[in-house]
C-alpha cells in the first residue's frame, strides 16, 4: 500500500474506480462494508439526513473490518453536502458541513450546485488546515478547518493525529495529500464559466449530473438517457473542463435499452468516466482485467 486514499492510487494509473452505495450508516454496516468489492463508497447527503454521527459509526466499522484485499485501511469514501457551491458566502457559512463530515475519516468531499470559481475556492479553503501552504502563489486562502477534530480520523486512517493534519489535504494540489475534492458542475448557469470552476487548484474530480442539468434546462426526466441536445453539449462542456484541469470524470450511463455492461463500457470507453457507479460486481471485475489492473480488489 503507498497511500490511505485507494483511488488516488487508481487516478495515478489511469483505471477506472468502481462505486456503490451503502444500506444504513451503522458500524456492523461498515464492518461488513470493510471487504466490499468496490472501489469508493458513496454517501448523499445533498438529499438525505446529515447523518455524521451514522457516519462516524459506519468509518469505525470499515477501519475495524479492515484493511481492504488491496491493503488499504478502508475503501474510498466521499460524501456530497447539504449545502451548495454557488458563492464564498455560502461555502463559509456552511463550513461546518465539511469539518463534520471530514472529522468522521471520510477522503473526501463532492460538492454541489457549483457555479462560481471563488466560491469553490472557498471550498477547498474550508477542507484545509491553515499551516498548509501549498497553493497560496496561486490565489488559494488559508486553510479554516481547525484542530480539535483530526483524532477520530486518524483513527481511521490509522496515523497519529498530528500525521493525520500533515496528509489531510487535497490531491494532487498536494502531492501527499489524502482527500479527493470534487465538484457537479450541474446546471445551465455553470456551463459558460466551466474551464475556470475546473481549474480551481486543489480539486480532483468532478461530475456533470444530468438530473439537476436536464431540470436547469426545464425537464425534470432528463436524468438517463437518451438526452436532448442540449444536455449532451452540457456533458462535453462539463468533460472538456476536466480534460483541461486534468480531473477524473465521474459520470456512469444509466440508458434503459442498454445491459448493465454495456452501460458501464460505454461510459467508461465513450464517455471517458473514470469513476462510475456500476451494481454488479462481475461487471465491474471483468473490466478492471480488461483495463489491466494489477490492484488487488
Amino acid at each position: 500500500m503507498a497511500r490511505i486514499n485507494k483511488c488516488i492510487e487508481l487516478i495515478q494509473q489511469d483505471q477506472a474506480i468502481f462505486s456503490t452505495g451503502a444500506p444504513e450508516l451503522t458500524y456492523e454496516c461498515g464492518k461488513d462494508m470493510s471487504q466490499t468489492w468496490a472501489d469508493m463508497i458513496q454517501f448523499d447527503f445533498e438529499h438525505h439526513p446529515f447523518d455524521t454521527v451514522g457516519l462516524s459509526q459506519f468509518m469505525k466499522g470499515l477501519h475495524d473490518g479492515g484493511p481492504t484485499p488491496s491493503g488499504h485501511p478502508t475503501p474510498t469514501v466521499i460524501t456530497t453536502l447539504p449545502s451548495n457551491c454557488m458563492t464564498p458566502e455560502e461555502v463559509h457559512y456552511n463550513a461546518w458541513q465539511a469539518r463534520h463530515v471530514l472529522g468522521t475519516g471520510v477522503h473526501g468531499i463532492l460538492h454541489t450546485h457549483t457555479r462560481r470559481a471563488d466560491a469553490v475556492a472557498a471550498f477547498v479553503a474550508v477542507c484545509r488546515y491553515v499551516f498548509q501552504t501549498i497553493g497560496r502563489d496561486l490565489g488559494l486562502a488559508e486553510g479554516v478547518r481547525g484542530g480539535g477534530g483530526q483524532r477520530d480520523p486518524a483513527e481511521v486512517w490509522g496515523l497519529d493525529p498530528v500525521e493525520y493534519m500533515w496528509k489531510a489535504d487535497p490531491w494532487p494540489l498536494n502531492p501527499d495529500g489524502e482527500l479527493m475534492l470534487g465538484l457537479k458542475i450541474e446546471d445551465r448557469f455553470c456551463l459558460p464559466d466551466a474551464d475556470n470552476i475546473a481549474a480551481v487548484p486543489g480539486l480532483s474530480f468532478a461530475e456533470w449530473g444530468p438530473g439537476d442539468m436536464g431540470m436547469s434546462f426545464g425537464d425534470p426526466e432528463q436524468h438517463d438517457p437518451p438526452y436532448k441536445p442540449e444536455m449532451d453539449n452540457a456533458r462535453h462542456i462539463v468533460k472538456s473542463a476536466c480534460d483541461k484541469a486534468g480531473l477524473a470524470f465521474l459520470c456512469s450511463w444509466q440508458d434503459p435499452n442498454m445491459t448493465i455492461e454495456e452501460r458501464a463500457r460505454h461510459a467508461l470507453f465513450e464517455e471517458g468516466a473514470r469513476i462510475l457507479h456500476v451494481p454488479d460486481p462481475d461487471v465491474a471485475d471483468a473490466l478492471r482485467k480488461e483495463m489491466g489492473r494489477t490492484m488487488p480488489w
